[in-house]
């Protein structure tokens, strides 16, 4: 079992599986509030980490506001090896004892920036994705980022939490390599306004978030999955989380998944997903669930 029987997508000018590992549910939940969060277990959380990377994973999401997750990969995977793609995100904030702070401006975005370099241990960043924090207009805290790729802080450039006319918008600035955003099996925003099918046709990754939990979000799946999902998880012997991977990984050969979690166990189900091979008429079946 490894990663690579996922299939692989050029990201930028680096080679990935299309399943990667998302670091936000190393510390419980990276995006609470850290009294809320669950204890950290460090040693877990470099284990499992280590293991990601022996099943084959080579592209690892994180941010700098996920709590410790920078500096737990830091620790675990430190020297990098040549293969990893270490892939962050900028815009939200947090103050020195955890809260969040309101949105990165332009000019605040250098030292988010910086803050990921200094986390992770590297003198440059793989890819960065700005997260959309509620404007209409992406364009200027973009270009901030595009002049920090200019300056040879990042290599390569992406966005996250957007609509299409933000990839119009960023795509005049600078490349784009990535798309991330909300989507799963029972939340398709990205096909209904056809953001996911155009990242495809222009050779951009679409990266979606929450693809097992859908509409739970930070939350477990566990208990929420409709009949027909769990049939089709019957028939090929896994659990329902494992075929709602393979069903957004069927989306389209752009589409990689990085399914998160702090539990050995789940890190295997999740990479075993890769491998699953859902039939035609399995698709249209899970694909009505609305």
């Amino acid at each position: 079992m490894s990663a690579t029987s996922s299939g692989t997508w050029k990201l930028g000018d680096r080679q990935v599986n299309r399943l990667g590992f998302g670091a936000m549910r190393l510390t419980g939940n990276g995006m609470r509030d850290i009294p809320d969060g669950a204890p950290i277990d460090t040693d877990r959380a470099i284990s499992v980490l280590r293991r990601a990377v022996d099943l084959g994973v080579n592209h690892v999401d994180t941010a700098a506001f996920y709590v410790a997750a920078n500096e737990l990969i830091n620790r675990a995977l430190a020297p990098y090896p040549d293969d990893l793609v270490i892939v962050t995100k900028v815009g939200p904030g947090r103050g020195p004892t955890g809260e969040w702070l309101p949105p990165a401006a332009p000019e605040e975005l250098r030292d988010q920036v910086e803050e990921n370099l200094r986390q992770l241990g590297r003198d440059h960043l793989d890819v960065v994705n700005l997260r959309r924090m509620g404007q209409d207009s992406i364009a200027e805290h973009f270009g901030a980022l595009a002049e920090l790729r200019d300056a040879g802080l990042i290599r390569h450039l992406g966005i996250s939490n957007v609509g299409p006319e933000h990839l119009d918008e960023a795509q005049a600035i600078a490349p784009l390599i990535c798309v991330q955003n909300w989507y799963g099996l029972d939340h398709r925003t990205a096909d209904a306004n056809g953001l996911l099918d155009r990242c495809g046709e222009q050779g951009i990754a679409f990266v979606p978030f929450f693809a097992i939990a859908g509409d739970r979000q930070e939350e477990s799946a566990d208990g929420t999955h409709n009949d027909e999902v769990l049939a089709v998880a019957r028939a090929h012997g896994v659990s329902p989380a494992q075929i709602r991977l393979a069903w957004t990984l069927h989306r389209g050969p752009h589409v990689l998944a990085i399914p998160g979690t702090g539990t050995p166990g789940h890190l295997t189900e999740n990479v075993a997903a890769g491998a699953l091979r859902l039939s035609q008429v399995e698709l249209t079946r899970i694909g009505a669930l609305r």
